[in-house]
């Protein structure tokens, strides 16, 4: 099987994944404004690394990636959901998200509440849309179970629920780690999983990549609190300093920014060691590690 460039590998997987999401939302049959709304966040950009990775470590077992679509716009759905719920005002009350104004702002409120509510919900229905005659039904239930996990109380929604508690109070690096594994790396280890189960991953196998989304998850968001700092705003797509102005815990606000750039050098590398130990075709999950610690926005 011939191997895409990194290039080619996202362009074309972030078309089929944006081509799939919005069909998902137009086919429903609810009020229009309620679609506008979805799909005006589900376009709002991104470079779709959860739906790549799922897509990558099908790549890397040598599967069909087509196999992993539903699966992959389950859960950009539930990433798109969480985002439109951060940024109301009784979360972390942002106006701009990827450079555009955000769902609450554009639709209101309650219509951003409902959006993101209907987008969680429609991600499950998705998942019974996995079809392909490779994907067993306890595949399937796998998949299920997993992404179900990893989006709510023991997952993002625990991480961000502790995030919130955390505002103002000065806490452990412990205890942030705890913030990001769950707030930001359980879905992206979700993503890894999803592709393992997709693939017919062994145990020995699962237990590698999850160590390896683990250690990419917290690169993810190290990168991204340095962002918040160095980051360009017209690059990044959101005001820069907001985790100062709201009061959150960061990497450098605990290790500084030089200690920061270390441990997100550490955590890359640890995810590298990770990937390296499988002995498979890595070369697009290689690329989105090495995009992850370089990122601009």
């Amino acid at each position: 099987m011939t191997t895409l460039s990194f290039r080619s590998f996202m362009k074309e997987h972030k078309v089929m994944v944006e081509t799939e999401l919005v069909k998902q939302v137009e086919r429903l049959s609810a009020p229009q404004r309620l679609k506008d709304s979805m799909i005006y966040s589900l376009e709002a950009g991104g470079k779709r690394i959860r739906p790549l990775l799922v897509f990558a470590v099908l790549d890397a077992f040598n599967k069909s990636t087509k196999i992993g679509l539903q699966a992959a716009c389950s859960i950009e759905m539930i990433h798109t959901y969480s985002l439109i719920h951060d940024d109301l005002p009784a979360m972390d009350d942002d106006d701009i998200r990827r450079g555009k104004p955000t769902n609450h702002i554009v639709f209101g409120e309650a219509n951003a509440i409902l959006a993101g509510d209907a987008l969680l919900t429609q991600s499950f229905s998705i998942l019974t849309q996995m079809e392909d005659s490779s994907v067993t039904a306890e595949q399937k239930l796998a998949v299920i179970k997993e992404i179900s996990q990893c989006a709510g109380a023991e997952g993002m929604v625990g991480g961000q629920t502790a995030d919130m508690q955390a505002e103002g109070k000065q806490i452990s690096l412990e205890q942030l780690e705890y913030i990001h594994e769950h707030k930001t790396g359980k879905l992206l280890t979700c993503s890894v999983l999803t592709g393992a189960i997709l693939a017919g991953a062994n145990e020995e196998q699962k237990a590698a990549l999850t160590s390896f989304s683990r250690h990419l998850g917290l690169a993810f968001q190290i990168r991204d609190d340095i962002l918040d700092i160095e980051g360009n705003e017209e690059t990044i797509g959101k005001p820069v300093g907001s985790d100062i102005s709201n009061h959150k815990n960061t990497y450098p606000s605990l290790l500084t920014l030089k200690g920061a750039k270390e441990k997100l050098r550490a955590e890359i590398n640890k995810a590298i060691s990770s990937l390296k130990s499988l002995n498979l075709k890595d070369e697009q999950l290689m690329s989105i590690t090495n995009l992850v610690a370089s990122r601009n926005n």
